[in-house]
């Protein structure tokens, strides 16, 4: 039985998508256990409507939130009773307890981690690692997202080595093919950071299936199944890219609703248009997860819907049924051993 907490009281629709997520995961996954932080006598109004086995959930009343508004470290350290703070808790003290979801406070998230669960031994910093569709119908990976603003390439080549193990077990992609964002493909290009970062990916197969820079134009297009870089360029990438294609989506929306011929011509690819949109909406792949901390954490989109909540909470599964922080610790202890060697 693989037990996870879900902080019921995080996102903009909490709890109403936290908990009907997290009972649409317990009815699926047989051998999932649940523990819902959060107001217990909402908490339990809100599962009066859910058909579930009572054997396998169990609430942790905490009366108290952590908003976006509130400073990440002082929130950890003085909101004691809320939701988020009692669900790490939870997670650091309870052995049983394997993972932790939340679409609440990135900054407290990040904050929790560190704070109380800690760095798996041997790794520099934990990063985080969110998941985008490609046009070719898969997946890439992106870490780091916003974790780590400054890094060097040790850094750089620890995220890829987590990233692509993470990858691998949780979403079965072999081999992973490891890009490093840069200013162009060419293996010159680049600051000092990418030059370096780029000489130690290429001799570090073969626990790093790199195949050499991408410029961010490339992104989705299906080629790359991870892109590693420094926080500050991943969050500005993924921003960038969905902020780009939330405006294309207005683009054609707008169009088909030009004119009598173009509405025609809407109501004709509408099951094209629908297929585009679902594909882009990150309520179908979960959360960023935090690799390298000694359990758990999957981090979703502050608006997660209840389908998101679900994705990030059989992440979490997928990540603990395959030990992948106990791998992640194996291979940054060999990477280690061999630089002392």
């Amino acid at each position: 039985m693989i037990k996870l907490v879900v902080d019921c009281f995080g996102g903009d629709r909490s709890p109403k998508a936290n908990v009907e997520g997290a009972i649409k995961a317990l009815n699926e996954i047989k051998d999932l256990y649940l523990i819902l932080t959060g107001d217990e006598n909402i908490l339990s109004e809100e599962l009066k409507q859910y058909e579930y086995d009572k054997e396998r959930l169990t609430i942790l009343h905490a009366p108290d939130v952590i908003s976006c508004n509130d400073t990440p470290t002082e929130a950890i350290r003085q909101k004691k009773e809320s939701s988020l703070v009692k669900g790490f808790e939870l997670l650091r003290n309870d052995p049983e307890v394997r993972g932790l979801v939340s679409v609440g406070s990135t900054g407290a998230i990040l904050a929790g981690c560190v704070m109380k669960v800690g760095r798996i031994l041997g790794v520099k910093r934990p990063a985080f690692c969110p998941i985008l569709p490609t046009m070719t119908g898969g997946i890439v990976g992106i870490c780091d997202s916003g974790a780590n603003v400054d890094c060097d390439p040790q850094h750089l080549q620890q995220f890829a080595i987590m990233a692509s193990l993470y990858l691998q077990k949780a979403f079965n992609v072999q081999n992973p093919r490891v890009a490093l964002l840069n200013i162009g493909t060419e293996e010159e290009k680049g600051d000092a950071l990418r030059k370096e970062t780029f000489q130690l990916l290429k001799n570090s197969t073969p626990s790093i299936n790199f195949v050499g820079n991408m410029e961010s134009r490339d992104l989705l297009s299906g080629s790359y199944d991870l892109v590693v870089c420094d926080g500050f360029s991943g969050n500005v990438l993924i921003k960038t890219t969905e902020g780009s294609c939330l405006e294309v989506l207005k683009l054609i929306k707008k169009a088909f609703t030009k004119n009598l011929k173009n509405k025609i011509g809407a109501l004709l690819l509408k099951k094209s248009v629908y297929e585009i949109k679902d594909m882009m909406d990150y309520n179908n792949y979960g959360g960023a997860v935090m690799l390298g901390i000694k359990k758990t954490v999957v981090k979703g989109h502050g608006s997660s819907k209840a389908k998101a909540i679900y994705h990030c909470i059989k992440q979490a599964y997928n990540m603990e049924n395959n030990k992948l922080c106990e791998v992640i610790s194996e291979e940054i202890t060999k990477l280690n051993e061999q630089k002392e060697a």
